[in-house]
């Protein structure tokens, strides 16, 4: 019998502002898309147990291309192992919609395909239920 928490997947998007750019280039730092990823796993784990949840911990992280102010950042969460307290959950954050200031001051493109910036896997845990 498979969990019907199994497989559950979440996306978000959000709109990265100028004022998260900390580097050269209007580069963002790794660390906002971790920020990212506990928010989606936070609905993860609302939608599956009914709480909130904790993050316990990653067990990889791969930043694979940059993110920049003025990017649309799309966040996916998807469950992949479920087990008594503890749930894993593979994230994906890709640039789906990026600025152009080459082009002109607000310009932007979508991307198509998208870039995938940031991929982790994470273990999250929740109360027993009752």
């Amino acid at each position: 019998m498979t969990d019907r928490r199994l497989g559950v997947t979440v996306t978000h998007r959000r709109y990265v502002p100028y004022a998260h750019a900390h580097y050269a280039g209007d580069l963002v730092d790794g660390a906002y898309a971790l920020g990212l990823f506990g928010d989606v796993a936070t609905e993860v784990c609302i939608r599956t147990d009914g709480d909130e949840g904790l993050f316990a911990s990653y067990s990889d992280v791969q930043f694979k291309a940059p993110m920049r102010a003025g990017d649309v950042l799309e966040v996916v969460a998807t469950v992949t192992r479920v087990g008594t307290r503890s749930r894993t959950i593979d994230f994906e954050a890709r640039v789906v919609c990026r600025g152009r200031p080459d082009r002109g001051a607000s310009a932007a493109e979508v991307l198509d395909p998208p870039i995938v910036a940031v991929t982790a896997t994470g273990t999250v845990v929740v109360p027993v239920a009752v």
